[in-house]
């Protein structure tokens, strides 16, 4: 949890400094560190799962697959 909470913070201070770089209000880079490492984590959330059912699909096309050296009926 530590190692999480570190890198929590290294994301939401770089979303700050490129805001704050970017436009020199204190107040968009604020903004910034709140908004993108939110919207990040939905994203992150929403390619874990459909990464998940990618993998569940190959797998299921695998085991579908006839086993190599395996006579496939004509």
């Amino acid at each position: 949890m530590t190692k999480t909470f570190s890198f929590a913070c290294i994301h939401f201070t770089v979303a700050f400094t490129v805001g704050y770089l970017m436009t020199g209000s204190i107040a968009v880079g604020g903004a910034l560190a709140v908004v993108e490492p939110l919207c990040n984590t939905v994203a992150y959330h929403l390619h874990e799962r459909a990464w998940a059912a990618h993998e569940r699909r190959k797998a299921q096309a695998a085991e579908a697959e006839p086993a190599e050296g395996t006579a496939v009926p004509a």
